[in-house]
Protein backbone atom coordinates (compact mmCIF):
# COMPACT_ATOMS: atom_id res chain seq x y z
CA UNK A 1 0.00 0.00 0.00
CA UNK A 2 1.93 2.82 -1.05
CA UNK A 3 0.91 6.57 0.87
CA UNK A 4 -1.85 8.54 -1.14
CA UNK A 5 -0.36 11.93 -3.16
CA UNK A 6 -0.99 15.08 -1.46
CA UNK A 7 -0.70 17.48 -4.46
CA UNK A 8 2.28 19.71 -4.54
CA UNK A 9 3.20 19.50 -0.88
CA UNK A 10 4.13 17.19 1.62
CA UNK A 11 2.21 14.83 4.10
CA UNK A 12 3.43 15.30 7.27
CA UNK A 13 6.75 13.91 7.76
CA UNK A 14 6.83 12.23 4.80
CA UNK A 15 8.99 12.68 2.05
CA UNK A 16 7.47 13.35 -1.33
CA UNK A 17 8.76 12.91 -4.90
CA UNK A 18 7.69 14.20 -8.16
CA UNK A 19 8.34 12.15 -11.29
CA UNK A 20 8.05 14.93 -13.99
CA UNK A 21 8.45 14.69 -17.82
CA UNK A 22 10.34 17.11 -19.26
CA UNK A 23 9.55 16.84 -22.83
CA UNK A 24 11.67 15.57 -24.99
CA UNK A 25 14.50 18.15 -24.82
CA UNK A 26 13.42 22.02 -25.88
CA UNK A 27 12.25 23.98 -22.33
CA UNK A 28 9.02 25.33 -23.76
CA UNK A 29 7.73 21.32 -24.19
CA UNK A 30 7.11 21.67 -20.28
CA UNK A 31 3.15 21.96 -19.29
CA UNK A 32 2.08 24.26 -16.53
CA UNK A 33 1.78 21.19 -14.23
CA UNK A 34 5.30 20.30 -14.56
CA UNK A 35 6.39 23.99 -13.56
CA UNK A 36 4.26 24.18 -11.11
CA UNK A 37 5.76 21.00 -9.77
CA UNK A 38 9.63 22.21 -10.43
CA UNK A 39 8.27 25.20 -8.07
CA UNK A 40 7.53 22.98 -5.31
CA UNK A 41 10.69 20.81 -5.24
CA UNK A 42 13.32 21.43 -2.79
CA UNK A 43 15.62 18.76 -4.18
CA UNK A 44 16.08 17.31 -8.12
CA UNK A 45 18.23 13.99 -8.09
CA UNK A 46 20.10 13.99 -11.45
CA UNK A 47 21.84 10.61 -12.57
CA UNK A 48 25.01 11.43 -14.46
CA UNK A 49 25.56 9.27 -17.31
CA UNK A 50 29.30 10.14 -17.91
CA UNK A 51 31.61 12.71 -19.43
CA UNK A 52 29.66 11.29 -23.03
CA UNK A 53 26.61 11.94 -21.86
CA UNK A 54 27.54 15.23 -20.13
CA UNK A 55 24.72 17.78 -22.20
CA UNK A 56 21.82 15.47 -21.20
CA UNK A 57 23.37 16.96 -17.89
CA UNK A 58 23.42 19.93 -18.93
CA UNK A 59 19.76 20.02 -20.99
CA UNK A 60 18.27 19.32 -17.05
CA UNK A 61 19.79 21.80 -15.60
CA UNK A 62 18.92 24.22 -18.60
CA UNK A 63 15.57 23.46 -18.01
CA UNK A 64 15.99 24.12 -14.37
CA UNK A 65 17.45 27.40 -14.84
CA UNK A 66 14.57 28.18 -17.63
CA UNK A 67 12.05 28.05 -15.14
CA UNK A 68 13.21 28.70 -11.98
CA UNK A 69 14.28 32.20 -10.88
CA UNK A 70 15.88 31.76 -7.50
CA UNK A 71 19.01 29.23 -7.53
CA UNK A 72 19.03 29.05 -3.71
CA UNK A 73 15.55 27.68 -3.58
CA UNK A 74 16.62 24.11 -4.48
CA UNK A 75 19.10 21.65 -4.39
CA UNK A 76 20.80 19.49 -7.50
CA UNK A 77 22.19 16.11 -6.40
CA UNK A 78 23.95 13.97 -8.93
CA UNK A 79 25.07 10.49 -8.95
CA UNK A 80 26.51 7.80 -11.17
CA UNK A 81 24.15 6.02 -13.18
CA UNK A 82 25.00 2.33 -13.11
CA UNK A 83 26.14 1.23 -16.39
CA UNK A 84 24.15 -1.88 -17.75
CA UNK A 85 25.15 -4.73 -20.52
CA UNK A 86 24.16 -3.70 -23.93
CA UNK A 87 25.60 -6.75 -25.19
CA UNK A 88 23.12 -8.89 -23.88
CA UNK A 89 20.51 -10.77 -26.15
CA UNK A 90 18.20 -13.11 -25.89
CA UNK A 91 17.45 -15.02 -22.96
CA UNK A 92 20.07 -12.87 -21.35
CA UNK A 93 18.49 -9.70 -21.97
CA UNK A 94 16.21 -9.21 -19.41
CA UNK A 95 18.28 -10.45 -16.42
CA UNK A 96 20.50 -7.82 -17.93
CA UNK A 97 17.82 -5.36 -17.46
CA UNK A 98 16.56 -6.45 -14.05
CA UNK A 99 20.44 -6.52 -12.58
CA UNK A 100 20.55 -2.81 -13.86
CA UNK A 101 17.21 -1.71 -12.42
CA UNK A 102 18.00 -3.49 -8.68
CA UNK A 103 21.49 -1.58 -8.80
CA UNK A 104 19.82 1.94 -10.10
CA UNK A 105 16.97 1.38 -6.87
CA UNK A 106 20.36 1.46 -4.30
CA UNK A 107 21.00 4.29 -5.93
CA UNK A 108 17.41 5.92 -5.81
CA UNK A 109 17.16 4.68 -2.35
CA UNK A 110 20.47 5.97 -0.77
CA UNK A 111 19.41 9.05 -2.31
CA UNK A 112 16.29 9.87 -0.72
CA UNK A 113 17.29 8.40 2.66
CA UNK A 114 20.61 10.88 2.47
CA UNK A 115 19.82 13.41 0.71
CA UNK A 116 16.15 14.55 1.33
CA UNK A 117 14.33 15.73 4.61
CA UNK A 118 11.60 14.17 5.87
CA UNK A 119 9.23 17.10 5.45
CA UNK A 120 11.43 18.15 1.99
CA UNK A 121 10.50 17.30 -1.85
CA UNK A 122 12.47 15.68 -4.41
CA UNK A 123 11.77 15.44 -8.20
CA UNK A 124 13.87 13.27 -10.68
CA UNK A 125 13.37 14.44 -14.36
CA UNK A 126 12.42 12.24 -17.13
CA UNK A 127 12.57 12.73 -20.67
CA UNK A 128 9.89 12.38 -22.26
CA UNK A 129 6.91 11.23 -20.69
CA UNK A 130 7.39 8.99 -17.94
CA UNK A 131 4.82 5.85 -18.01
CA UNK A 132 6.35 5.45 -21.86
CA UNK A 133 9.44 3.35 -21.96
CA UNK A 134 11.18 4.59 -18.73
CA UNK A 135 12.28 2.92 -15.66
CA UNK A 136 11.59 5.48 -13.08
CA UNK A 137 8.18 4.61 -11.84
CA UNK A 138 8.82 0.91 -11.53
CA UNK A 139 12.46 1.52 -9.90
CA UNK A 140 10.49 3.57 -7.23
CA UNK A 141 7.59 1.30 -6.44
CA UNK A 142 10.85 -1.23 -5.89
CA UNK A 143 12.40 1.26 -3.24
CA UNK A 144 9.20 1.27 -1.21
CA UNK A 145 8.75 -2.45 -1.35
CA UNK A 146 12.37 -3.15 0.43
CA UNK A 147 10.54 -1.25 3.21
CA UNK A 148 13.99 0.83 4.05
CA UNK A 149 12.47 4.18 3.57
CA UNK A 150 8.65 5.51 2.94
CA UNK A 151 7.87 8.76 1.01
CA UNK A 152 4.32 9.82 -1.35
CA UNK A 153 5.12 10.38 -4.81
CA UNK A 154 3.13 11.47 -8.32
CA UNK A 155 3.79 11.77 -12.04
CA UNK A 156 3.55 14.29 -14.20
CA UNK A 157 2.98 13.46 -17.50
CA UNK A 158 5.36 15.14 -20.42
CA UNK A 159 5.40 15.96 -23.90
CA UNK A 160 6.95 11.94 -25.14
CA UNK A 161 9.41 12.05 -28.27
CA UNK A 162 6.58 10.19 -29.89
CA UNK A 163 4.25 13.35 -29.81
CA UNK A 164 7.57 15.49 -30.20
CA UNK A 165 8.31 13.34 -33.81
CA UNK A 166 5.08 13.53 -35.64
CA UNK A 167 4.63 17.06 -34.52
CA UNK A 168 8.03 18.18 -36.28
CA UNK A 169 7.35 15.84 -39.17
CA UNK A 170 4.04 17.90 -39.20
CA UNK A 171 2.04 14.25 -39.66
CA UNK A 172 -0.61 12.23 -37.58
CA UNK A 173 0.22 9.34 -35.09
CA UNK A 174 -2.12 7.39 -36.85
CA UNK A 175 -4.53 7.31 -40.20
CA UNK A 176 -8.38 7.20 -39.74
CA UNK A 177 -10.18 4.60 -37.77
CA UNK A 178 -6.25 3.06 -37.86
CA UNK A 179 -4.51 1.68 -35.16
CA UNK A 180 -1.00 2.72 -34.28
CA UNK A 181 1.63 0.18 -31.90
CA UNK A 182 4.53 1.67 -30.33
CA UNK A 183 7.47 -1.53 -30.14
CA UNK A 184 11.22 -1.35 -29.66
CA UNK A 185 14.28 -1.78 -32.36
CA UNK A 186 14.08 -5.34 -30.88
CA UNK A 187 10.77 -6.23 -31.49
CA UNK A 188 10.40 -4.60 -34.85
CA UNK A 189 13.69 -6.87 -36.17
CA UNK A 190 11.62 -10.19 -35.34
CA UNK A 191 9.04 -8.89 -37.70
CA UNK A 192 6.53 -6.36 -38.71
CA UNK A 193 3.59 -6.42 -36.42
CA UNK A 194 0.31 -7.78 -37.88
CA UNK A 195 -2.64 -5.87 -38.68
CA UNK A 196 -0.76 -2.84 -38.10
CA UNK A 197 0.51 -0.56 -40.47
CA UNK A 198 1.82 2.47 -38.37
CA UNK A 199 4.39 1.39 -36.12
CA UNK A 200 6.51 3.84 -33.66
CA UNK A 201 9.61 2.37 -33.26
CA UNK A 202 12.13 3.42 -30.01
CA UNK A 203 15.30 1.98 -28.57
CA UNK A 204 16.38 1.08 -31.51
CA UNK A 205 20.47 0.85 -31.57
CA UNK A 206 20.22 -1.40 -34.23
CA UNK A 207 18.53 0.63 -37.03
CA UNK A 208 16.21 -2.20 -37.36
CA UNK A 209 14.18 -0.49 -40.56
CA UNK A 210 17.22 -1.67 -42.36
CA UNK A 211 15.21 -4.96 -42.58
CA UNK A 212 12.21 -3.21 -44.52
CA UNK A 213 14.35 -1.56 -47.09
CA UNK A 214 15.92 -1.96 -50.25
CA UNK A 215 14.78 -4.96 -52.02
CA UNK A 216 12.52 -6.57 -49.48
CA UNK A 217 12.63 -7.19 -45.61
CA UNK A 218 15.10 -8.94 -44.30
CA UNK A 219 17.60 -6.31 -45.00
CA UNK A 220 20.57 -6.07 -42.79
CA UNK A 221 23.35 -3.36 -41.46
CA UNK A 222 26.96 -4.80 -42.58
CA UNK A 223 29.70 -4.19 -40.17
CA UNK A 224 30.48 -1.01 -43.01
CA UNK A 225 26.56 0.60 -42.03
CA UNK A 226 25.65 -0.31 -45.38
CA UNK A 227 22.50 -2.33 -45.91
CA UNK A 228 22.21 -5.53 -47.52
CA UNK A 229 18.84 -5.88 -48.32
CA UNK A 230 17.77 -9.57 -49.11
CA UNK A 231 15.23 -10.35 -51.96
CA UNK A 232 11.43 -10.36 -50.79
CA UNK A 233 10.57 -13.97 -49.70
CA UNK A 234 14.11 -14.69 -48.49
CA UNK A 235 14.92 -15.28 -44.70
CA UNK A 236 17.00 -13.67 -42.42
CA UNK A 237 19.61 -15.03 -40.44
CA UNK A 238 16.78 -15.56 -37.44
CA UNK A 239 15.29 -18.02 -39.97
CA UNK A 240 11.96 -16.06 -40.03
CA UNK A 241 10.09 -15.41 -43.53
CA UNK A 242 10.58 -12.06 -45.05
CA UNK A 243 7.35 -9.65 -46.19
CA UNK A 244 6.43 -9.78 -49.26
CA UNK A 245 7.26 -6.68 -51.91
CA UNK A 246 3.51 -5.76 -51.75
CA UNK A 247 3.93 -5.34 -47.54
CA UNK A 248 7.05 -3.19 -47.80
CA UNK A 249 5.89 0.33 -49.82
CA UNK A 250 6.84 2.40 -46.67
CA UNK A 251 7.65 6.00 -45.76
CA UNK A 252 9.52 6.79 -42.13
CA UNK A 253 9.42 9.96 -40.15
CA UNK A 254 12.38 9.57 -38.14
CA UNK A 255 14.32 12.46 -35.80
CA UNK A 256 17.37 12.07 -33.62
CA UNK A 257 17.55 14.60 -30.52
CA UNK A 258 14.24 15.98 -30.86
CA UNK A 259 13.34 19.24 -29.22
CA UNK A 260 17.46 19.96 -28.94
CA UNK A 261 19.51 22.02 -30.87
CA UNK A 262 21.01 19.14 -32.15
CA UNK A 263 17.81 17.89 -33.98
CA UNK A 264 17.81 15.92 -36.84
CA UNK A 265 14.75 15.54 -38.96
CA UNK A 266 14.67 12.80 -42.36
CA UNK A 267 11.32 11.19 -43.69
CA UNK A 268 10.08 9.88 -47.42
CA UNK A 269 9.79 6.54 -48.76
CA UNK A 270 11.85 4.25 -46.52
CA UNK A 271 13.61 2.46 -49.91
CA UNK A 272 14.78 6.05 -50.67
CA UNK A 273 15.93 7.49 -47.54
CA UNK A 274 17.28 4.06 -45.17
CA UNK A 275 20.89 4.36 -46.05
CA UNK A 276 20.90 8.59 -45.50
CA UNK A 277 19.25 8.07 -42.38
CA UNK A 278 22.39 4.86 -41.08
CA UNK A 279 24.50 7.45 -42.19
CA UNK A 280 23.52 10.43 -40.67
CA UNK A 281 22.95 8.50 -37.31
CA UNK A 282 26.24 6.83 -37.71
CA UNK A 283 27.86 10.20 -38.07
CA UNK A 284 26.03 11.97 -34.97
CA UNK A 285 26.88 8.94 -32.68
CA UNK A 286 30.61 9.75 -33.69
CA UNK A 287 30.15 12.93 -32.87
CA UNK A 288 28.18 13.51 -29.88
CA UNK A 289 29.16 10.02 -28.28
CA UNK A 290 25.24 9.06 -27.70
CA UNK A 291 22.15 9.32 -29.94
CA UNK A 292 18.38 8.84 -29.28
CA UNK A 293 16.33 8.65 -31.83
CA UNK A 294 12.68 7.53 -32.58
CA UNK A 295 10.97 6.93 -35.68
CA UNK A 296 7.27 6.28 -37.61
CA UNK A 297 7.46 3.78 -40.24
CA UNK A 298 3.84 3.83 -42.37
CA UNK A 299 3.00 1.35 -44.38
CA UNK A 300 1.02 1.24 -47.65
CA UNK A 301 -0.51 -1.69 -48.80
CA UNK A 302 -1.44 -2.38 -52.54
CA UNK A 303 -0.19 1.60 -53.28
CA UNK A 304 -3.23 2.91 -50.94
CA UNK A 305 -2.84 5.17 -48.34
CA UNK A 306 -4.59 4.01 -45.44
CA UNK A 307 -6.84 7.72 -45.22
CA UNK A 308 -10.25 6.12 -45.86
CA UNK A 309 -12.65 6.20 -42.74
Amino acid sequence: MYPRSSAYGTLGGVRKIHVIGIGAGDPDQLTLQAVKALRATDVFFILDKGAEKSDLTALRRSILDAHLSDPSAYRVVEARDPDRDRRAGGSAYSPAVGDWRSRRADIYERLILDELGEDETGAFLVWGDPALYDSTLGILREVLDRGSVCFDHDVVPGVSSVSALVARHRTGLNRVAGPVQITTGRRLSEGFPEGVDDVVVMLDAHQAFTRYAGGGSGGDTESDGHIDPAAPGETTGSGTATDTAADLDMDIYWGAYIGTPDEILISGPLSEVSQEIVDVRARARERKGWIMDTYLLRRHRGGADGSGA
